[in-house]
């Protein structure tokens, strides 16, 4: 089942970068992000409630909420760079370049949580890297 959330991620992530686009004429990224989490906002906690999820919220640890924040710090920073770098690049090279997180992710995967890689893996990695400086050039 991950891999039908992943290849719809994909796609929102896709649409998502067509409409920040369009959203950001007359703008400044900043603003646009503040809209932007403003709406992710309410449709997790919306989720959460219509799922009946937040009863979960007892057993949060100071480490589970730790790294969240941190999550939710390089999240909001990852986003501010992305709507600036839209504000005054093309979709088609700002989003792929983003893309390079998908092989930091990888390789953060390696060293941090010990996860094993295959061949695949690491071809595929080297791939989005080897497109994205081609991109930057």
């Amino acid at each position: 089942m991950w891999k039908y959330y992943a290849v719809l991620s994909a796609v929102f992530a896709g649409i998502t970068a067509i409409l920040a686009k369009m959203g950001l004429k007359g703008i400044s990224g900043n603003l646009a992000t503040a809209v932007r989490t403003t709406v992710v906002l309410f449709i997790a906690w919306g989720i959460v409630l219509a799922m009946g999820q937040w009863k979960e919220i007892k057993v949060l640890s100071k480490q589970n909420l730790m790294f969240l924040v941190f999550s939710g710090v390089a999240t909001g920073l990852s986003w501010i760079f992305y709507f600036k770098a839209l504000e005054t690049g093309p979709v088609s090279k700002v989003a792929p370049i983003d893309k390079l997180s998908v092989a930091i992710a990888i390789g953060l995967s390696v060293l941090i949580l010990k996860e094993p890689v295959d061949w695949k893996t690491v071809t595929g990695a080297a791939l989005i890297v080897a497109g994205s400086f081609i991109l930057i050039r």
